[in-house]
């Protein structure tokens, strides 16, 4: 049986090893046996989370982009910079997400913080300001 472990614990760990450059399949193998010996799989999504919020406290930001086609390398640069002026991080790494329903526009989020630029978005703002 393994030791019990705080979240936050397991987390900090897991985000200083990611920054330090240890190979990701290794982790990823490592924390889902002590996960399955400890009986805390049903915890995954809050670990996951909780990771990027630790990367993003040293620097490294994961950024999850929804746009409606894929983005041109001038946005890319764009996002990343708006990204490290709003977070102060010096490593941006972008998830690109195509999801067509957004119809134009860009949605950005991070760990704690999202921007939503869509046009959906804006769209739902009108018919939601129309109706008042």
């Amino acid at each position: 049986m393994a030791i019990r472990l705080s979240r936050r614990k397991i987390t900090s760990y897991i985000a200083q090893q990611l920054v330090d450059g240890v190979e990701v399949e290794q982790l990823v193998r490592q924390l889902a046996a002590f996960l399955i010996d400890s009986r805390r799989t049903d915890e995954v999504g809050l670990i996951v989370r909780d990771i990027e919020y630790e990367l993003t406290k040293r620097g490294v930001v994961l950024a999850r982009v929804t746009s409606a086609f894929n983005l041109a390398e001038a946005t890319r640069h764009a996002v990343t910079k708006l990204i490290q002026a709003k977070t102060g991080a010096r490593q941006v790494q972008l998830h690109e997400f195509i999801d067509p329903s957004v119809l134009g526009g860009v949605k950005i989020d991070l760990p704690g913080l999202q921007l939503d630029a869509t046009i959906a978005r804006k769209l739902t703002l009108l018919r939601t300001n129309y109706k008042k």
